[in-house]
């Protein structure tokens, strides 16, 4: 379990084939200063299991399917990642309860800059759309953040004066503090993100799928249809 607040940017600096997976070696000084094998460190939004590590450095296997599902597919030595050591129950809960289990990636499709925080708009998977409101929460590449605009639930692919729109998108306001300390400061449009929606809203939506549905065979106490 995690809670969305990056610890420090490390980098990768290995990736090695390992049967259909990979074993990536990431240097992260501050996660691995009191890790030991097994246990648990978010890179990017991915929890991986740490398998070997040493002063500066851990190393772990990302299987195919999570290679699969996550930016981490496309990741190789010279990478910059997110890290997040596991949440500790004395600790506070800084950002929200994050999982570490990415639903799937959204492409940055606009980056723009103010005064004081940046902006940006990151497309999002027809599925994950109904998880996805203004002012909840999201996990953008492990970075806990609050949802600052969404697209509408009828927003079509076009815009009008020919150009292309992805069809669901949400926005998200980078302070500096967030600019700096994570990668999300280096993220251009058309750059792979992992995103996790809230657990909370993806619990409901499952209690709703169990949910009986009105039908008109079943008549209302009241004498119409149910």
């Amino acid at each position: 379990m995690f809670t969305g607040i990056i610890e420090e940017r490390g980098e990768v600096t290995a990736v090695e084939p390992a049967g259909d997976g990979v074993r990536v070696t990431v240097r992260g000084p501050l996660v691995v200063s009191d890790a030991s094998q097994g246990d648990s460190i978010a890179v990017s939004g991915v929890c991986l299991t740490v398998v070997d590590q040493g002063p500066d450095w851990f190393t772990a296997d990302v299987m195919r399917q999570t290679l699969d599902v996550t930016s981490l597919t496309g990741i190789a030595p010279g990478t910059p990642v997110n890290l997040e050591r596991a949440l500790a129950a004395h600790t506070r809960l800084g950002g929200h309860i994050v999982q570490g289990h990415v639903d799937g990636t959204g492409a940055v499709v606009e980056v723009r800059p103010g005064e004081q925080w940046q902006v940006v708009r990151i497309s999002l998977p027809a599925e994950l759309a109904p998880l996805v409101v203004d002012t909840g929460s999201i996990t953008v590449d492990g970075v806990s953040l609050t949802v600052s605009a969404v697209s509408p639930p009828w927003a079509s692919s076009g815009t009008g004066d020919g150009s292309a729109t992805p069809e669901q998108w949400f926005e998200v306001s980078l302070i500096p503090e967030t600019l700096e300390v994570t990668t999300l400061g280096l993220r251009r449009p058309g750059d792979l993100v992992n995103l996790e929606t809230d657990i909370l809203a993806r619990h409901v939506q499952r209690l709703l799928a169990f949910t009986p549905q009105p039908s008109a065979a079943h008549p209302t106490p009241e004498g119409g249809s149910r």
